[in-house]
């Protein structure tokens, strides 16, 4: 027994190669990412581009907000919505498209240009890969999130405020509006990195992500048959779209909207699946 301990107690010898830490493995991701110029054009022009969209839509805005249309008879009055233009749906489809390619391409890119072999040459445990490549993507993306979302917030309302129409972070649902416009942006990027894993091409991942979070929901709206529109409000820019409604203006989702509760369980749920489908296809399919 003691010669046992003593045996595991040694030092590597000299020369012996150490398994690779979370940490490391952590590092090896981030330098793949920052590798590629395309990431850094994709994540800084969609953020520029999205936090432009939210300010020109506010910005045009401006005539409407100092001479609104008379009441008609039967219509409610005009009350101008901050969230819904400064928090523009338009921006967020951008920064999910950017999100989701950015998260398939770190995958059928190592794929494609073969260096995954040698990745999982130097860590056997793919399992661990994946997680650290997870790990990277989701603050990355989440990090652009919440840049973009804030500054859309504080700038638009900030615009609005010589209007007096602006909002505050403290109103009811502004908070919640500003994490979800934010969170979006990594759960498109794990969705991308699960089309990646499966798909393993860049068309076919592109087109697929596209699939899903553009022409999937247009078939599951309306509100002529409740299962279908329920099934639609399990979608995640569906989830994120219930999020972001301002509880005090006139916005609806129609006959059967989604809960709040829901939308936050819809948008985690998409996540963790999508996180699990790319481990078990990496971790059983061959390179």
């Amino acid at each position: 027994m003691s010669t046992l301990t003593l045996s595991a107690g040694r030092p590597p010898a000299p020369g012996a190669e150490l398994p690779a830490r979370f940490a490391d493995l952590l590092a090896a991701e981030w330098i793949k990412l920052r590798s590629l110029r395309s990431t850094y054009w994709v994540l800084v022009l969609s953020a520029l581009a999205a936090i432009a969209i939210n300010i020109n839509a506010v910005h045009s805005d401006f005539p409407y907000i100092d001479h609104p249309h008379p009441a008609q008879p039967g219509f409610l009055p005009y009350k101008y919505d901050p969230l819904w233009h400064g928090l523009n749906s338009i921006a967020a489809y951008l920064m999910a498209l950017a999100a989701a390619s950015i998260g398939a391409i770190t995958v059928f890119g190592e794929y494609a240009t073969g260096m995954i072999r040698t990745t999982l040459a130097a860590v056997p445990d793919r399992r661990a890969m994946v997680a650290a490549k997870v790990t990277v993507v989701s603050a990355v993306t989440l990090v652009l999130g919440v840049l973009v979302s804030t500054t859309s917030f504080f700038t638009t309302n900030a615009m609005l405020a010589s209007r007096h129409v602006g909002l505050s972070i403290n109103d009811p649902g502004c908070l919640r509006a500003v994490a979800a416009y934010a969170l979006i942006v990594p759960v498109c990027a794990l969705i991308g990195m699960a089309f990646g894993a499966v798909l393993r091409h860049a068309t076919a991942s592109i087109v697929g992500v596209v699939g899903l979070l553009f022409v999937v929901p247009l078939l599951f709206g309306g509100d002529r048959y409740k299962l279908l529109r329920q099934i639609g409000n399990c979608l995640p820019l569906v989830a994120e779209g219930r999020l972001t409604v301002n509880p005090n203006s006139y916005t609806t989702m129609g006959k059967y909207p989604p809960s709040i509760t829901g939308s936050w369980i819809v948008l985690g749920a998409w996540a963790l699946v999508s996180v699990v489908v790319a481990v078990v296809v990496v971790r059983r399919r061959d390179v």
